[in-house]
């Protein structure tokens, strides 16, 4: 069965471009992921990792002169994004420049700070981010941990604590990456291991425990351990950026997965975060759009016919809006 009826890609996001123009209201010229949760407070906070300003050429990364911030934060409440996804505000330093969120902790042992996904719980904003030791060949990277920090006035500053990580001991281990998702009685967290190859795990905490490891336990498999060596894969890879969420029209999971092997971004479904998923069927496809990567699910659009996502391209190194239309029936 075809789930996804159509694909398109809506606008850009961030830089030089309508309806943001982030390049003259806050300092951004480039940027990536665009990690998308809800506030509990009436609005949808985006996250990006490695960003840049003036200076700053296409395509990717630029250079460390070119105003360089490991990441950003944005706040939108608009709620038809069918003419795109507005930023309200983003978080600033200064009058027209976005701030970094949370600062590296030493340049030789921590390239950057690039967040994975977040959620708020009871008032407090979680950001989970990846430490950065060392970039490899491209999709492949080692990590020093995977880390909670946290903001209790809504995004504009985060702390984060040393006892909130998992650390990547021989740079295998997972919790490196990841997407939170909740229901009422679980906050989920799906990750990965550094890099973008292999598969995915699931983790669940109770959600007054998010900002602790003690609270997390691991599938296994056949059940849930608090031992993370325990962990057993949920869903195959190869798996880069996700993004999880349960979709309450359709009474499934959906996992927005990024396959860098396959030059695509796929979606897959399932009755319950254990499984089983789908293999997947393509949203967006990188013979179509080139260098594309990430993808993640806007939380107000998970119960009719339309879901969107932010997408990111290489070239010219920008969030967009995708929308895709999905057959119910």
């Amino acid at each position: 069965m075809t789930l996804v009826r159509s694909v398109e890609i809506v606008g850009q996001v961030t830089g030089a471009a309508p309806p943001n123009h982030t390049d003259t209201r806050y300092a951004v010229h480039g940027t990536d992921l665009g990690i998308l949760w809800d506030d509990g407070t009436g609005g949808v906070l985006c996250a990006f990792g490695d960003t840049y300003g003036e200076g700053w050429a296409p395509p990717g990364t630029g250079a460390k002169t070119a105003d360089w911030r490991f990441n950003a934060l944005a706040r939108s409440t608009t709620r038809d994004l069918g003419a795109g996804l507005v930023l309200d505000e983003m978080v600033t330093d200064r009058p027209g420049h976005a701030a970094e969120i949370i600062p590296r902790a030493g340049r030789f042992w921590e390239r950057t700070v690039i967040p994975t996904g977040g959620i708020a719980v009871d008032g407090r904003q979680y950001l989970h981010y990846m430490s950065v030791l060392w970039w490899l060949v491209p999709g492949r990277w080692i990590s020093n941990h995977g880390g909670i920090a946290t903001s209790d006035d809504g995004g504009r500053t985060w702390v984060r604590d040393p006892a909130v990580r998992w650390r990547n001991f021989l740079g295998c281990r997972p919790m490196q990456m990841g997407s939170f998702a909740r229901t009422a009685r679980w906050v989920y967290f799906f990750h990965t291991r550094n890099g973008r190859h292999g598969p995915v795990f699931l983790a669940r905490v109770d959600p007054a425990e998010v900002g602790d490891p003690r609270g997390y336990t691991y599938w296994t498999g056949t059940g849930w351990s608090p031992r993370l060596r325990r962990s057993a894969p949920v869903a195959s890879g190869p798996a880069g950026e996700i993004s999880v969420a349960l979709h309450t029209g359709l009474r499934r999971w959906l996992m927005v997965q990024f396959r860098e092997t396959e030059r695509r971004i796929v979606l897959r479904t399932a009755p319950r975060p254990t499984g089983p998923w789908t293999d997947g069927e393509t949203l967006v496809s990188g013979g179509r759009h080139p260098g594309l990567y990430g993808g993640y699910l806007h939380p107000w659009y998970l119960d009719g016919d339309e879901i969107y996502l932010t997408m990111s391209l290489w070239h010219p190194y920008a969030v967009y809006l995708v929308r895709a239309v999905l057959d119910r029936s």
